[in-house]
C-alpha cells in the first residue's frame, strides 16, 4: 500500500509542476482507507485536493515536495492519518529576487555537508531560500562552513573568501558567514581585518554547536552594514584580539555545549525527490573524547554526546520512504560511541535482545580487546552502537547501512556480531590506525598497539568472514619524532591488512592539541612527502592485486545514476565500496534499484561488468546466504 501511495504521489507532483501557472501552493491529502469484511479486505488510495492557498510555508517547501507520513491507524475509522503533499509551482525570476536568498558552501568531511543541511533547515524556517551555487550573485548571505583539520584546509577558506569579498555580486550588502570547525578554532580572529586582502573577510562566525543562533548573528550582522557603524566594527575587531574573548558577542557564537545534538531538527536536502542522491547522512552523535595528539577535533567539535534512538529512526524512515534513499550512512566524529543515554528497557520493548542480559555485556567490556582510552566512558548498555545499527537495519531489507567515522576501540564483539548477522548492514568497516608502529601509536595517544589491531582485524574476520569482511584506514605520514623504522612498519601494516581504501596524509601540527605542546614536528616537509608517496604506492600497489580477485564474482549493486563518460552505461556501488560500471543501454535501469552485475575488469576504486538482472537486496541476499555477492 505504501508503494501506492507513493506512486501516486510521484503522478501529483510531476503533474502539479507542469500544469500550475499560479503561485499558489497546492495541497494534497493522500490517505487509505480500508473495509473489512469475514471473507475479504479492501484498501484503496484517495487522493484529495485542497483549495490552493497562498498563506506562507516554510522555505523547504519551495525546494522539495515536501512529504508527512504517519502510518497510524486510527482504529475506529479504519482510515490512516493523511500523507500530505505540499507542492509550490515554479518562482517568477522577479519574485525569485526579491526573497531572502541563502547559499551555503561546504568545505570537509561528511559531518559538514550533515551539518549544512541542519544550517539549510534552520535558515530556511527564518524565512530563506537556499540557492544552487549558480544563483550565487543574488544570495543575501553566503555562508561557508569550513574544515580546521589541516592547515591546507583553513587556506584554502581564506582564498575562498577572498575570491567572495572581491568578487562583483548583485546584492551589495550580503552577509558572508564562516561555520563550523575553523569558526571554532580561530574564533574572532576571522572578524579582523585580513592581512593580505586588506578587508573584514566575514561578517558573523558560528561553531558546530551555535547554528540555531543564526537568525539572530544574521540580524545583528545586516544591522551593522545598514547604520555603517564603522566605528563599532574596529571595536569588536581590537575585542577579538583579547587573551579572553567572549565566546558569545553581536556577530559571533563559538560556545561549545555539552547537550546539542539538533534531534529536533529535520535536515534538509535541496532538490527534488527525483533528483536527490539515493544515499544521506544521518548524523547520531557529536563531538570526541579520545583527544588523539595529533587531532584538533576535541577542541572545535566539544564533548561526546548522542541522539535519541528515537529521532535517527524516524529521521532514516522519512529518507527511505519520503525521498527513496536506499542507503543511509550514520555518522559522528567517533560514531561507534553511540550510546542513547535517554532509552529506558521497557516490556513492550522487543525490538533488540543483544544487549538485553547486562552481566554478560559487563563481562565482555566495552572496548574491544586491548584497547584503552583517556576516559572513563559512559554509555547506556542497553541502548549502544550495535543496537542502533540493528534497529535501523531492521527499517527494510532494501536498506544499505554504512557509518563512519570510527575509532577502532569501539568495535566490541557484539557489534561485529551484529554486522555478521545483518545482510544489509555493510561489511566494509573503516579502521584508522593511522600509524603501524607501536612507539608512534603511544605518541598519538591512540590507546592501543600495532598487535592489537591487528588481533582486532582477525577477530573481525573471524566473526563476519575473511572473504566477507573489508577495511579502510587511515594514515599519517610524518607525525612528530616519527623515525624511518617506525614508517617501515606502517608500510608493513599496508601489506599485512590489504585495505580497500586508505586516506593517507602529511601531518599537518595544529594548535592546541597535545602534539604541540608535547612533541616537536621534527620530520622535514621533504620527508614526510616521501613517506606519504610510498604509503600511497604501498596502497596501490596491495589494492591492486586484491582487487583482482573480484574478477568472476557476481556484486548486488546500487544504482547511483548514469556514467558521465558514457550515457549508455549506468554506475553503482557494490558493498565493498567499489563503484560498479555496466552496460545498460536502452537506459531502463533507475537510480535507487538493485542490480545484479557479473564483474569482468578491476581497478582499485571502479568495477566493470555486466548486467544479469534487476533485483531486490532481500531477493539477492536470500538466494546468496545473506551475503552481497557470490
Amino acid at each position: 500500500m505504501m508503494q501506492m501511495m507513493m506512486m501516486m504521489y510521484r503522478s501529483i507532483a510531476r503533474n502539479a509542476r507542469n500544469k500550475s501557472s499560479s503561485n499558489n501552493i497546492v495541497v494534497w491529502n493522500l490517505s487509505r482507507i480500508s473495509s473489512s469484511s469475514s471473507s475479504q479486505t479492501s484498501s484503496k488510495v484517495v487522493a484529495t485536493k485542497n483549495e490552493s492557498t497562498s498563506s506562507p510555508i516554510s522555505a523547504r517547501k519551495y525546494l522539495t515536495t515536501h512529504i508527512n507520513i504517519n502510518t497510524n491507524t486510527n482504529t475506529d475509522t479504519n482510515e490512516e492519518e493523511p500523507m500530505t503533499i505540499i507542492i509550490k509551482p515554479k518562482e517568477k525570476e522577479e519574485e525569485r529576487r526579491q526573497r531572502k536568498n541563502a547559499y551555503i558552501e561546504t568545505y570537509g568531511c561528511q559531518m559538514n555537508t550533515s551539518d549544512s543541511e541542519v544550517v539549510a533547515s534552520v535558515l530556511s524556517n527564518a524565512g530563506y531560500l537556499i540557492l544552487s551555487k549558480e544563483d550565487i550573485d543574488i544570495a543575501d548571505l553566503i555562508l561557508v562552513n569550513t574544515c580546521a583539520i589541516r592547515e591546507k584546509a583553513e587556506e584554502r577558506v581564506f582564498n575562498r573568501l577572498r575570491q567572495i569579498q572581491s568578487s562583483k555580486m548583485e546584492r551589495k550588502n550580503k552577509v558572508i558567514g564562516v561555520l563550523g570547525c575553523m569558526g571554532e578554532r580561530i574564533k574572532g580572529e576571522l572578524l579582523n581585518v585580513d592581512e593580505k586582502s586588506g578587508k573584514i573577510l566575514c561578517d558573523i562566525v558560528a561553531g558546530p554547536d551555535a547554528y540555531r543562533d543564526l537568525p539572530r548573528l544574521i540580524e545583528n550582522a545586516m544591522k551593522l552594514k545598514e547604520e555603517k557603524k564603522s566605528k563599532k566594527i574596529e571595536e569588536e575587531n581590537n575585542h577579538s584580539k583579547k587573551r579572553f574573548e567572549p565566546k558569545i558577542t553581536d556577530t559571533m557564537n563559538v560556545e561549545l555545549s555539552l547537550t546539542e545534538t539538533y534531534s529536533d531538527v529535520f535536515p534538509m536536502r535541496r532538490g527534488l525527490v527525483e533528483d536527490m542522491s539515493t544515499s544521506a547522512f544521518v548524523t547520531v552523535q557529536r563531538g570526541c573524547d579520545n583527544m588523539c595528539a595529533f587531532c584538533i577535533v576535541p577542541f572545535t567539535r566539544g564533548r561526546e554526546r548522542s541522539r535519541d534512538s528515537r529521532s535517527i529512526i524516524e529521521e532514516v524512515k522519512k529518507r527511505f520512504y519520503g525521498e527513496d534513499v536506499r542507503e543511509i550512512v550514520l555518522l559522528g566524529q567517533n560514531v561507534n560511541s553511540y550510546s542513547d543515554k535517554s532509552f529506558v528497557e521497557s516490556d513492550n520493548d522487543s525490538s533488540s535482545d543483544i544487549n538485553s542480559n547486562s552481566e554478560t555485556r559487563r563481562a565482555e567490556g566495552v572496548y574491544a580487546e586491548g584497547f584503552k582510552s583517556v576516559y572513563v566512558p559512559s554509555r547506556n548498555r542497553n541502548y549502544d552502537f550495535a543496537r542502533l545499527m540493528k534497529d535501523v537495519c531492521a527499517i527494510s531489507p532494501e536498506l544499505r547501512v554504512r557509518f563512519t567515522s570510527p575509532h577502532p576501540k569501539d568495535f566490541p564483539d557484539s557489534l561485529l556480531k551484529v554486522i555478521s548477522e545483518t545482510p544489509n548492514a555493510s561489511k566494509l568497516l573503516h579502521m584508522p590506525a593511522q600509524s603501524g608502529s607501536t612507539t608512534c601509536l603511544e605518541r598519538m595517544n591512540r590507546g592501543y598497539t600495532r598487535e592489537a589491531y591487528l588481533n582486532l582485524i582477525e577477530k573481525a574476520q573471524d566473526i563476519i568472514g575473511h572473504e566477507e569482511v573489508f577495511f579502510s584506514s587511515d594514515f599519517i605520514s610524518g607525525f612528530c619524532e616519527e623515525t624511518e623504522q617506525e614508517h617501515l612498519e606502517t608500510i608493513s601494516l599496508l601489506k599485512i591488512v590489504k585495505y580497500e581504501q586508505a586516506f593517507t596524509f602529511a601531518y599537518s601540527l595544529r594548535d592546541k592539541t597535545q602534539a604541540s605542546r608535547k612533541f616537536e614536528d621534527s620530520v622535514p616537509e621533504d620527508v614526510k612527502q616521501r613517506r606519504l608517496a610510498e604509503v600511497i604506492e604501498t596502497f596501490r600497489m596491495e589494492a591492486g592485486e586484491k582487487a583482482k580477485r573480484e574478477i568472476g564474482k557476481s556484486h548486488l549493486v546500487l544504482i547511483e545514476g548514469r556514467s558521465k563518460r558514457d550515457d549508455l552505461k549506468a554506475t553503482g556501488r557494490a558493498d565493498n565500496g567499489k563503484r560498479v560500471v555496466f552496460s545498460d543501454e536502452g537506459r531502463k535501469r533507475k537510480k535507487g534499484e538493485y542490480v545484479e552485475v557479473f564483474i569482468r575488469e578491476a581497478g582499485i576504486n571502479t568495477l566493470v561488468g555486466d548486467l544479469i538482472r534487476t533485483t531486490t537486496a532481500k531477493a539477492f541476499y536470500e538466494a546468496n546466504g545473506g551475503k552481497a555477492w557470490y
